[in-house]
């Protein structure tokens, strides 16, 4: 969840949110005349973080803003769990975030990586590239898909009704993403009121192998939680493919694939089936 680091008052609510990760913004939500303050809120918040239950990041301004080196430099302090970049058009606008990641983690006796980094895709070239910018760095561990700003890009208007618009891009990142070993998070759904909407977006972003989804209102949560948990159906197969396959796996003995309900499955359903089941344990 998105939460503009110039507006106190949302990032003290943001305390109680059930979102998985709290995104401080210092870039598309916050004014230029505002922006110190955001930092500065930030630094703020961050000195309370055992107060938050969700995992923190902070959404910094683009490298070619000007700005990037003051909101790290503000913003990375003892906490944070993680970075969004916006507006990444190759792998090597990541390369000068790691490097200062890295001192910071050194400098304060962190593990290498702790600090994680998510890479926001908002142009062709950001798609063009996708694959390259999440398997270039280490610490990333999730592609973001921005289409407000990869519609601007491609001189595009935003239509909902299909999204034929951003189709080639939207089923391409997640597919990308798995391809680097990194999750995929779809975009924002902008109509606060319209759960239903919402509802949908979401399990679209689902089916083309999103992981989850941004969202920028505590109402969004729960809609975007339950289209993403794993259905009744899945939960039913899972448990059934963990018991007829956990003990052939887990000792490495037996046959590889056995029948079951008329398909034949092995240790990839296997780790499928276990995949469902603990997100399934996680949301509990």
């Amino acid at each position: 969840m998105f939460v503009p680091a110039s507006n106190n008052r949302f990032i003290e609510k943001a305390k109680n949110a059930e979102a998985d990760i709290i995104c401080f913004d210092l870039e598309d939500s916050v004014p230029t005349n505002e922006k110190e303050l955001a930092r500065q809120n930030i630094v703020g918040a961050l000195r309370h973080r055992s107060e938050y239950r969700s995992a923190v990041y902070v959404r910094i301004n683009s490298i070619g803003s000007g700005l990037a080196n003051f909101d790290l430099k503000a913003a990375i302090q003892d906490g944070i769990d993680g970075v969004v970049v916006p507006k990444v058009n190759d792998e090597n606008v990541l390369y000068e975030i790691d490097d200062f990641l890295c001192t910071f983690e050194k400098e304060n006796i962190m593990k290498k990586n702790s600090i994680k980094l998510m890479a926001s895709i908002e142009s062709a070239k950001g798609v063009a590239n996708a694959y390259a910018i999440g398997k270039a760095i280490e610490r990333t561990n999730a592609l973001v898909f921005g289409v407000f700003d990869f519609l601007y890009d491609m001189h595009l208007d935003y239509d909902d009704i299909d999204g034929v618009e951003y189709r080639y891009a939207h089923m391409k990142i997640p597919v990308d993403a798995r391809a680097a070993g990194v999750a995929a998070i779809d975009a924002v759904w902008q109509k606060i009121d319209d759960a239903e909407g919402l509802k949908k977006d979401s399990i679209i972003a689902k089916r083309l192998g999103y992981t989850g989804k941004c969202i920028i209102h505590p109402a969004q949560t729960q809609v975007v939680h339950e289209a993403f948990m794993p259905n009744k159906n899945e939960v039913e197969w899972a448990k059934k493919v963990v018991a007829t396959l956990s003990e052939s796996i887990e000792t490495g003995s037996g046959i590889g694939a056995f029948r079951l309900e008329g398909k034949m499955i092995d240790a990839v359903h296997y780790k499928q089936a276990k995949g469902i089941l603990d997100a399934l344990d996680e949301h509990k």
